[in-house]
């Protein structure tokens, strides 16, 4: 804003006021004296745009978009612990509490409650999305006698990263919209999509008669929760389900917790390949770029009735990957058509066939 006040600008102004009976110069007595506060003016000027920058949400940084948005009652989301399966043979052995680390990193485990025999909660002792990056055998950090296997086999409750500064940066322009009170649908999105582990919520009023609310919820990674964060949730929100409030949801509200349900998205299609390269080398780019779109939809589904799988698109994201020249024939789940969801269902990638 005030890149156009040089130095050079502001000793002008500052001469200008100097009678022109006194030597003006360069080099002269009142030159030396005003070009320094002339400096140190200009200075003022550059420190003038970062305060205005910093003194709106639209332009601030991290540190000060915090600070404003605290003036709304808006922190960004925390970091969060993944949470995992672990299996651990035999059976009867009691690892509880006992901590593992995971070969060739510096990730750390610690063995929560058990599942069923044998089959235990894992906390990852590192906040972040990294904690669902992992899965396979673990170690003992310290020798447990008798134990013979330790493997993650699954994700229960999704860590995830701390809250983007543009993330933050819409949710508080957001709160200007809709104010969240007294269990209405924003007041039910803001408490579930706060919770470890949920990536988005669904809210369906009177679902089931007067008082009834469904929260259909996917996970961090956007995916259907698993029994472990639904339960959690629910014990969150209204572990009753009885109308007396005595979780977050208001008193006469009966929540129930569920997931959407997850349709298997499998695609046969032609691809004709560049001169140098062959099908085997370009499969796994393929399969990045369908389940790339896949997850753009899923992120999307909350705020969205449906969600259609749009041939054209699964053949455009094809097409991008470098190496591809054509596609024909492209089948969604056998059909040469757009595949339409229901309100309650997200596509999940089921494999692709090249017929070529």
């Amino acid at each position: 804003m005030y890149e156009h006040i040089t130095s050079e600008i502001i000793l002008k102004r500052m001469l200008d006021t100097v009678p022109n009976t006194i030597d003006k110069r360069e080099g002269s007595i009142i030159y030396d004296a005003l070009m320094p506060a002339a400096l140190e003016l200009k200075k003022l000027y550059v420190e003038f745009d970062d305060f205005l920058e910093e003194s709106f949400a639209d332009t601030a940084s991290r540190e000060f978009l915090i600070r404003r948005a605290k003036e709304r009652g808006i922190d960004p989301d925390e970091a969060t612990h993944a949470i995992l399966q672990g299996e651990f043979t035999p059976s009867a052995i009691e690892v509880t509490g006992k901590r593992f680390s995971m070969p060739n990193t510096d990730l750390r485990y610690t063995v929560g409650a058990q599942i069923n025999p044998g089959v235990y909660q894992v906390f990852c002792e590192r906040a972040g999305a990294i904690g669902n990056n992992y899965l396979g055998a673990i170690l003992p950090v310290d020798y447990i006698l008798g134990l013979q296997t330790a493997e993650l086999t699954g994700i229960l409750i999704p860590g995830s990263d701390e809250e983007s500064t543009e993330s933050l940066r819409e949710k508080y322009f957001r709160s200007f919209d809709i104010n969240a009170f007294g269990g209405n649908k924003k007041d039910y999105l803001d408490m579930t999509n706060s919770l470890p582990g949920v990536g988005s919520t669904k809210v369906t009023p009177i679902w089931d008669g007067g008082g009834t609310v469904k929260l259909t919820i996917l996970d961090a990674m956007y995916n259907p929760a698993s029994t472990t964060l639904i339960d959690a949730v629910q014990d969150e929100i209204d572990p009753t389900m009885d109308g007396q409030g005595i979780g977050r949801a208001p008193i006469g509200h009966i929540v129930t917790v569920d997931t959407a349900a997850a349709v298997s998205v499998a695609i046969e299609t032609a691809v004709t390949c560049e001169v140098g390269y062959t099908w085997a080398g370009l499969e796994a780019a393929v399969i990045d770029a369908i389940e790339d779109y896949l997850l753009d939809l899923r992120a999307a589904w909350a705020s969205q009735d449906f969600i259609i799988v749009f041939l054209s698109v699964v053949n455009a994201r094809i097409m991008a990957v470098p190496g591809v020249v054509d596609v024909q024939g492209t089948t969604i789940n056998g059909a040469g058509a757009n595949l339409v969801l229901s309100t309650y269902e997200i596509p999940i990638f089921g494999g692709i066939v090249n017929v070529a």
